[in-house]
């Protein structure tokens, strides 16, 4: 099979965005390479080693590349992009003079080349990521989440998943029920599981996220743990109002809500999040550009929300935020 090959020449500030206004807009697989200088400012802090650039991309800049099926009508679709891309200006956000290109490529040239590049990665005191193709022997004490992204967004390597995994880590509790709004890969619900949820929600829009998500959950065993939903946002718990109401194997309210994704995305459902908290509960929002942290902060506490905890990695933030 043939595709389309959108490439994109940015900032490492608007991968976050311009990734997901590819997945949107229907791309069937995005690859992203950042700078590999060692120039760098790198987390060093669990042990983490890095090898000699192995690009020459400079400091700063990134490439992403969407895949879109063959016969797409792709004028279209880069016309809508270069619009969505230029439009994050207005949000403070540096995309660097972007410029695009466009080619096609058969399915062997992209679909697994990345898979050079991920390897096992631990990302907290606990917490280690191994792709499902790779050797790894863990440590006594060590939780392996097992992996296999597909098409789907999030292999733990970005800022913000990382930032999400240390902070789970650090708030799950046993017996927990948990949701996970925007669960992509489904790697946070996965670690949510693993750090002793009792069951966790994972919801996504994105038919290819919560196939991706589902058979993940299967290679880390914990079909009994998660259900994976497709779900715009809370959509799948609205209807349901009364405490005490059971769905998709969650009690509602529930302790943890976890939400890796655009602030734009965060500040349209706060108020879903608070109704779906129990008093006490905990929200864990990241995909936070540092721009907008104020903004989201705001929100958070009109809503009745009190900052507790704020977790910085590169330009993102984690909040960590309970309902009063």
């Amino acid at each position: 099979m043939r595709w389309h090959e959108v490439t994109v020449h940015t900032t490492e500030e608007a991968i976050e965005m311009i990734s997901n206004f590819l997945h949107e807009l229907g791309a069937g697989g995005v690859t992203i390479e950042e700078s590999g200088t060692l120039n760098k400012e790198r987390d060093t802090s669990l042990g983490q080693w890095y090898e000699k650039p192995l690009n020459d991309i400079p400091e700063g800049r990134a490439v992403i590349q969407g895949y879109f099926p063959e016969g797409t009508g792709m004028e279209a679709i880069v016309e809508n992009l270069k619009e969505r891309v230029e439009e994050l200006k207005e949000y403070d956000i540096d995309t660097g003079n972007p410029t695009y290109a466009m080619r096609e490529v058969d399915d062997e040239d992209w679909a697994n080349a990345w898979k050079q590049y991920f390897k096992p990665l631990r990302v907290s005191d606990r917490l280690t990521i191994k792709p499902t193709w790779e050797e790894y022997e863990a440590s006594p004490g060590e939780i392996i989440l097992e992996l296999d992204p597909g098409m789907a967004f999030g292999t733990g390597t970005h800022a913000t998943t990382a930032l999400c995994l240390r902070t789970l880590e650090k708030v799950i509790q046993p017996g927990d029920e948990v949701i996970d709004v925007g669960t992509g890969s489904g790697i946070l619900s996965i670690a949510a599981a693993k750090l002793g949820a009792k069951h966790v929600l994972a919801l996504d829009l994105d038919p290819v996220a919560v196939s991706s998500a589902t058979e993940n959950t299967r290679l880390n065993g914990l079909e009994e743990q998660i259900t994976v939903v497709l779900s715009d946002l809370l959509q799948a718990i609205r209807t349901q109002e009364k405490e005490g109401a059971v769905i998709h194997g969650v009690t509602l309210p529930v302790r943890v809500v976890v939400a890796n994704i655009l602030a734009e995305i965060i500040l349209l459902f706060v108020d879903d999040v608070y109704q779906a908290l129990q008093s006490g509960g905990v929200y864990i929002a990241s995909g936070i550009i540092k721009q907008k942290q104020d903004v989201v902060e705001e929100a958070l506490v009109k809503a009745g929300f009190a900052i507790e905890q704020r977790y910085e990695e590169t330009d993102w933030v984690a909040l960590v935020a309970r309902k009063r």
